[in-house]
């Protein structure tokens, strides 16, 4: 109780000291935007003088950008520092990288080895070695650490052209390791690279490359047996390699192909599984008729969450409740299993079970628990629990200069820095203190980041935090101009965004409720850019307008009309049964996993918003007497 006090105190201050002090922040901000236009000038003088002056927390960033445009050889005393100080922050590589890049220029190798530091850059960490050869380091030490260099699926930079080469001539490419990036690049990379690779192998193998690329590019010539005349270990691989390609295109051919090669070549136990697998997979969710042959091959251990999915849709497509009480035997369950064994139990007349297992369901916060606390008549169980915050973590916190980098770049709205800045801050953070700097970070209204770090904690009940309510008068207007419910409208962004206003879809989607620029050109009637869908309250009212669309074309039916908000009203409307479907049903059956957890996620995130704004009632009870139908 007490806790929670001084933390209420706490945040009032904090609260009232931002309003209190945002004019004298702006002109901070000022100063710092001057120093950063003056690092782009080459006087050295003016600008240290300048930065000497200023207290602003960016003042290292103005830095960086000053010794990133001039990484002189002049500037050396001024880099060392810069990065000794700012080593593992993000501000880092962004002033090595640049120092760096000069010293190659410069062919400085005792300075680039001195200044260098592992890398994930391939260009960086060659030149690395092939200045430590240069300059006399046993040469033993060296190659050893050029196999994974070399073995990749991709062309490495020609900074690692000489290396390798050395490399090679010292006996270090063995047979092995060539097949190993041949297998890389034939089955992920670039094929390319294959005719290079082809010509290090031995003049009896070399068809091998061809006929890798040949595989890849058309599956079905893994069908073509008499490909594979010399029968040998590397053949076999080629011919399961195709084999398990083509069966996502033409599954009864890979089927025959497959009963063939498994004659043809010594397969292991465990190439077999991995084909298994892969054809269990994909048969059953194309409701092959083979499917429950495959799945019955592939050993309990390998059935993971992704083949127990399909193996349910299609037990539950055929009503297959005996065989869904059977198959959970011996096996691990996750909440949705749990659910469709009560809902079998109850289709085959065992009540009780079927009673106990929704029972305990029902405790759950989740879109299983919130239908199995329907079928039971039950209150939804929301799990909350306060956030008590230590106030002492929370100082510690606000005082990092991680933090207050992170805030300013905030302020300035360069998200993609802050966001460095803040996951730099949170990887090398305490519990506590990861707390602490989600609560901090909540009354700055960066919520994305807030529920990142709930779900690192496994803090999934503080629901203040991972269910915020921003922009709630914008929510409420434009949903209610919409006529769609506020908790709608809440669901969906907190699944697309997380509510972070400058998201972007690597399909393009943009901002809260990630609209796609041609979907708010049509919902506005008119031009909309990309900084517009950036803005709140555009994009609100934009994405309440197109679910209110998305209901209209879906008669009115919510649940397809979230479906169509992820996967596209005509992909849902091919998924729509000729008869009736109960709601849960439909639901478990929908072929894109994506789809089909944006549903259950969405409607899960909708009852919580519903339960903390005020609404008793458990949203699924409509649900559950709900039918899906074209």
């Amino acid at each position: 109780m007490k806790k929670s006090l001084i933390l209420t105190t706490l945040v009032s201050l904090v609260l009232s000291s931002s309003a209190l002090n945002a004019s004298s922040y702006k002109a901070a901000h000022k100063d710092f935007l001057a120093l950063e236009k003056l690092a782009k000038k080459s006087d050295k003088r003016d600008f240290y003088r300048a930065l000497k002056q200023s207290s602003h927390p960016l003042a290292p960033y103005a830095e960086a950008k000053f010794l990133e445009n001039f990484p002189k050889l002049a500037n050396q005393k001024e880099i060392t520092k810069f990065l000794d100080t700012y080593q593992g922050t993000p501000l880092e590589w962004q002033v090595r990288s640049a120092w760096l890049d000069n010293l190659i220029k410069r062919n400085k190798k005792a300075l680039y080895i001195d200044a260098y530091r592992p890398t994930s850059n391939a260009e960086y960490r060659c030149t690395y070695l092939t200045y430590q050869l240069k300059l006399g380091a046993p040469k033993e030490a060296i190659f050893n650490q050029v196999d994974e260099l070399w073995n990749v699926a991709k062309s490495q930079p020609k900074a690692c052209d000489n290396l390798f080469a050395n490399w090679r001539k010292a006996g270090h490419l063995n047979q092995e390791l060539l097949w190993q990036r041949i297998t890389k690049v034939s089955e992920k990379g670039d094929t390319s690279l294959l005719s290079f690779l082809s010509r290090l192998l031995p003049e009896n193998e070399r068809y091998l490359a061809d006929l890798y690329k040949t595989v890849r590019r058309d599956p079905s010539a893994a069908a073509g047996l008499y490909r594979f005349k010399k029968r040998t270990e590397k053949e076999g691989q080629i011919a399961l390699y195709g084999v398990k390609r083509l069966v996502w295109r033409d599954r009864d051919l890979a089927i025959r192909a497959w009963q063939k090669l498994e004659t043809m070549f010594d397969y292991t136990e465990q190439q077999k599984q991995s084909l298994y697998y892969t054809f269990a997979l994909s048969l059953a969710s194309g409701k092959h008729k083979e499917s429950k042959f495959y799945l019955n091959k592939v050993s309990p251990e390998r059935h993971d969450s992704k083949l127990m999915q399909w193996q349910l849709s299609n037990m539950l497509r055929e009503q297959d409740w005996q065989g869904i009480i059977a198959y959970s035997t011996g096996k691990k369950l996750n909440n949705g299993y749990r659910y469709w064994l009560a809902y079998a139990n109850d289709k085959v007349g065992k009540k009780q079970q079927a009673q106990t297992l929704w029972q305990a369901l029902a405790k759950k916060r989740d879109y299983y628990g919130f239908l199995a606390a329907s079928r039971l008549g039950l209150d939804v169980s929301l799990e909350y629990q306060p956030a008590v915050v230590d106030p002492k973590s929370q100082k510690l916190v606000s005082e990092n200069p991680a933090f207050k980098r992170a805030k300013a770049l905030y302020e300035l709205e360069r998200f993609y820095s802050a966001r460095r800045e803040w996951n730099s801050l949170i990887a090398g953070s305490t519990d506590d203190e990861k707390l602490a700097a989600a609560s901090l970070a909540n009354n700055m209204g960066w919520h994305d980041s807030v529920i990142r770090v709930m779900s690192q904690l496994k803090a999934y009940n503080m629901l203040d935090y991972r269910f915020p309510t921003p922009y709630s008068d914008q929510f409420e207007r434009f949903s209610s101009r919409s006529k769609v419910d506020k908790t709608w409208a809440y669901a969906i962004s907190r699944r697309e965004s997380s509510f972070a206003s400058d998201a972007h879809s690597s399909a393009g989607a943009i901002g809260l409720m990630q609209l796609l620029p041609s979907t708010a050109r049509y919902v506005n009637k008119g031009k909309v850019s990309h900084n517009q869908l950036k803005k709140p309250h555009i994009n609100i009212r934009l994405g309440t307008q197109y679910l209110n669309y998305l209901r209209k074309k879906s008669k009115g039916n919510e649940v397809i009309a979230t479906a169509s908000y992820n996967a596209g009203y005509h992909k849902v409307k091919r998924w729509l049964p000729k008869e009736a479907v109960d709601f849960d049903l439909w639901v478990e059956a929908i072929p894109y996993r994506e789809t089909r957890e944006y549903v259950k996620n969405v409607y899960a995130y909708r009852q919580v918003y519903a339960t903390r704004l005020g609404n008793k009632e458990n949203l699924f009870d409509e649900l559950i007497s709900m039918k899906i139908q074209k």
